[in-house]
């Protein structure tokens, strides 16, 4: 058994611990073809480190090759890889084709397990999301994590749903809904939420995700925006304008910046203030994201010299 962070004097007390799969993104184009690190907790994770953000990473890589580049891209932004995370025989893959308007879809060879942990340490923001919470039979334990983490720190979770590995959609969506009543905060895309709930609205989608225990659902929808709800507010922040290089990463920027948001929000709570803060600093790193090939999230230096402006 493992302890999700073992504060000491070599290592400093995490603010964010994410937990979930990294994998070696495989990006074919017309051009070509370049493999990147990814997976979408990774991502988010690569993405706080960017934004100064103290992070530790709890994943399954396998000892090789891929496992290596994935360790060396996350210590490149500061991010702590968490003892237990090297416990497969190879590193999972996934294979984006990108089409002319620059978005991907996806083939996976991935296998996720993960060894189980007791949480020495609470950071102030626990993440999961993906495939990591679907995935027999580490989703088990990505569970019972948030279980015995529940109420002692804020907790996001970013389904990313990716179909092909899913179940039957009835499957997919308890195992969604029993996760979401252990979180605080929760973000859909706009595919995520037509396919959970294809008869809702997005609105509705976002009341009935408060309704099963959220205190604050966000639905991304691209160049339209996104809108973040709670039980007292509703409101929906315009994307920022920006050149498409691909949208690899573009979700996973959006929740890093959403977390250094909760992580930096103060007292006021989710004040309608508040949310049109974390909406416009979440779609300017989302916008940044976008405009370069592969996952690429902003530094913090980059996010406030584009905020300035606004802010």
């Amino acid at each position: 058994m493992h302890h999700l962070e073992a504060p000491g004097p070599a290592r400093p007390l995490l603010d964010a611990v994410v937990v979930g799969e990294a994998l070696i993104d495989v990006v074919s184009s017309p051009e070509g073809t370049v493999e990147y690190p990814g997976g979408s907790p990774a991502n988010v994770a690569y993405g706080l480190g960017r934004l100064g953000v103290q992070t530790g990473l709890l994943t399954a890589l396998g000892d090789d090759e891929h496992g290596a580049a994935i360790e060396r891209h996350l210590h490149s932004a500061g991010v702590t890889l968490l003892p237990g995370s090297y416990s497969l025989d190879r590193t999972a893959s996934a294979t984006a084709t990108l089409a002319p308007d620059g978005s991907a879809s996806y083939d996976f060879d991935i296998s996720w397990a993960l060894e189980p942990v007791a949480p020495a340490y609470i950071p102030k923001v626990l993440h999961t999301g993906s495939i990591a919470t679907f995935l027999a039979p580490g989703a088990d334990a990505v569970k019972s994590i948030l279980q015995q983490c529940r109420h002692e720190c804020t907790i996001t979770y970013d389904p990313n749903i990716r179909p092909a590995l899913l179940g039957s959609h009835a499957e997919a969506k308890s195992i969604f809904e029993d996760l979401v009543h252990l979180t605080d905060v929760v973000k859909l895309s706009d595919e995520d939420a037509h396919w959970l709930y294809p008869r809702k609205k997005l609105e509705d989608t976002a009341k009935h995700l408060l309704g099963l225990g959220a205190g604050l659902a966000v639905i991304t929808q691209g160049s339209q925006g996104s809108l973040l709800a709670t039980a007292a507010a509703q409101l929906n922040v315009p994307s920022v304008k920006s050149r498409v290089a691909d949208t690899i990463g573009a979700g996973d920027s959006y929740m890093a910046a959403l977390i250094l948001g909760l992580l930096t929000r103060g007292t006021d709570g989710f004040a309608p203030a508040v949310l049109e803060q974390l909406g416009r600093t979440a779609s300017m790193a989302a916008a940044i994201t976008v405009r370069r090939a592969g996952a690429k999230p902003p530094t913090l230096k980059e996010l406030r010299t584009e905020l300035q402006p606004a802010f």
